[in-house]
């Protein structure tokens, strides 16, 4: 099947990255990758060390030099508090960031935990600290030439920036770039997260978004996204509860309403992947990337 592509600095992505869903066994997810890829797919999401296994079981059998991945490293990787994984940290850490910039009356949806919880003092907030060790390790298992692009962040981006800690997500991509990968910023929060972190030298953004749900408000997120002049890609581009059959509609209203770059789709069938990458087909490619 052709698939449309785009241009982040000089290097060629698909339109429409496919994501296999973590609760794949490990049996079946090389398996699947080897079913898609003979679907004419090149280049595969690789959230978890479980996929580069198996993304890298698949090149050793076929041996396609075309072949890539795009890896994450979750900003929780490079943050520590005296010396310690910032994730002991964390209750604090949520009871903060929604008390500052969740409205109200979300805060139950994505907290589960009460609001009135303590919270970071700003001595405290000041201690936090880029840790190169364990970020440079999560780095080391990644190699350049089969995942060019390194996405950076997810849920600790918006809470470093919830917390005014811009800087140790300056000083993660610094780092990627050092090891000769290309970074993308990954966060949940669109519509707190992409005004503050565009001044990050990242490739492109990428955020929750679809045309029923955005955070955290959908409309503010659309407008927002029409008008940001960065590459975006959609990290939910279908609706809860919408099946790939659907992916059309949710294309339509991503690639021509919002203007986005690309979308990453989970699958975990291979008649899902078929689906979807036929839906892609309709759009067209974008080379170089130029919002319009």
């Amino acid at each position: 099947m052709p698939i449309p592509t785009f241009i982040l600095e000089e290097q060629k992505l698909p339109r429409v990255i496919l994501s296999v869903r973590p609760g794949t066994g490990d049996q079946a997810l090389p398996d699947l990758l080897k079913k898609v890829y003979a679907m004419g797919v090149w280049f595969f999401d690789l959230p978890t060390k479980k996929h580069l296994d198996a993304f890298r079981q698949l090149n050793r059998v076929i041996e396609d030099d075309r072949l890539r991945g795009l890896c994450h490293v979750s900003a929780e990787e490079g943050v520590s508090f005296s010396g310690k994984p910032i994730h002991w940290l964390e209750a604090k850490i949520t009871s903060t960031v929604k008390r500052n910039i969740v409205p109200a009356e979300l805060r139950r949806e994505f907290f589960s935990a009460d609001s009135s919880g303590e919270i970071l003092t700003q001595k405290e907030i000041d201690r936090i600290a880029f840790d190169p060790l364990r970020f440079d390790r999560a780095l080391s298992s990644f190699r350049p030439e089969e995942s060019p692009f390194v996405m950076v962040g997810e849920k600790y981006s918006d809470w470093l920036l919830g917390l005014g800690r811009f800087d140790l997500l300056k000083t993660m991509v610094i780092r990627v770039r050092e090891g000769g990968f290309i970074p993308i910023f990954s966060g949940h929060w669109a519509t707190f997260a992409l005004p503050k972190a565009k001044p990050l030298d990242t490739a492109a953004y990428a955020v929750p978004i679809n045309r029923k749900w955005g955070h955290f408000d959908l409309n503010r997120a659309c407008d927002l996204i029409k008008k940001f002049d960065r590459p975006v890609i959609s990290l939910n581009p279908l609706p809860e509860g919408d099946l790939p059959d659907a992916a059309g509609d949710a294309f339509s209203f991503l690639f021509k309403e919002l203007k986005i770059a690309g979308a990453v789709v989970e699958i975990s069938l291979e008649e899902e992947a078929r689906s979807v990458l036929k839906a892609v087909e309709s759009f067209p490619s974008l080379t170089p990337y130029k919002k319009t």
